[in-house]
């Protein structure tokens, strides 16, 4: 057999390869039925959802949920100047609540954020044998759904209403003893199924 028999069906490849890519076959990154492509950035806003009175109050970011992930919006809250720290942070937390309360944007809806926070839930400082940074809800963090928690959790310790080290102190209205409660990785991907972590804390 000669040596241009043996070449001539390698020669035909780069032919057959055109061919399929022409037909689309490549295109693997898009559906081809007859709705249209979905969007390659999920959760992703056509334009800032910042608020209007940021300018008058402390800019923060909040978590809300979006395809069963937690993802920051920017919002505000308004702090007195010169208020002391220790009230500062109740104030911080209070302002937090509300915003995770508040129905998204339009904006926000059209891509797809939701909240599990629903008003009415209270927030206050710490007694006085809890450490001094705690802050405790008025309904217990163990009554909260796991969307929830992991909303106040991931909200409160990324902000001033925490020590800013991924995790927050939290008690509920009654007698049990405040924990600490962190926001991994695990509950910011899967807030519905990863409870976040909590530990116990030393007395104030």
């Amino acid at each position: 057999m000669s040596v241009r028999r043996l070449l001539a069906p390698l020669a035909a490849l780069p032919a057959l390869a055109a061919l399929l890519t022409g037909c689309g076959i490549r295109a693997t990154e898009v559906p081809t039925d007859f709705g249209g492509a979905p969007s390659r950035m999920p959760c992703s806003l056509s334009e800032p959802a910042v608020p209007s009175q940021t300018a008058h109050g402390v800019p923060v970011q909040v978590f809300l949920l979006c395809r069963s992930s937690l993802v920051t919006v920017d919002r505000s809250v308004r702090v007195p100047e010169g208020t002391p720290d220790a009230k500062r942070r109740v104030i911080v937390a209070l302002g937090l609540l509300d915003q995770l309360a508040e129905n998204p944007s339009p904006s926000e809806k059209a891509a797809g954020y939701t909240t599990y926070i629903r008003g009415g839930i209270g927030v206050g400082g710490p007694r006085r044998t809890d450490p001094e940074d705690t802050l405790r809800l008025s309904t217990a963090p163990d009554r909260l759904t796991p969307y929830a928690l992991a909303q106040i959790v991931c909200t409160f310790s990324d902000s001033a209403a925490a020590e800013g080290d991924g995790s927050v102190i939290l008690g509920g209205p009654g007698d049990e003893p405040p924990r600490r409660y962190e926001c991994t990785d695990d509950v910011r991907s899967r807030p519905g199924t990863a409870r976040p972590p909590s530990s116990s804390v030393a007395a104030g």
